[in-house]
């Protein structure tokens, strides 16, 4: 059995990565991938 601490946290890791990819699928919709690219490098820089 695992904690509830625990089980809330996995309850917001979860949320996290759901919104991440809705965010991720919904700019590369927009962006093209040619326009994601340095992008994706300067805030990598950072």
């Amino acid at each position: 059995m695992m904690k509830p601490s625990s089980y809330s946290t996995m309850t917001i890791v979860i949320c996290l990565i759901y919104s991440m990819s809705k965010w991720i699928s919904t700019y590369s919709e927009l962006l093209p991938n040619i326009g994601i690219l340095p992008i994706a490098a300067s805030l990598l820089r950072r």
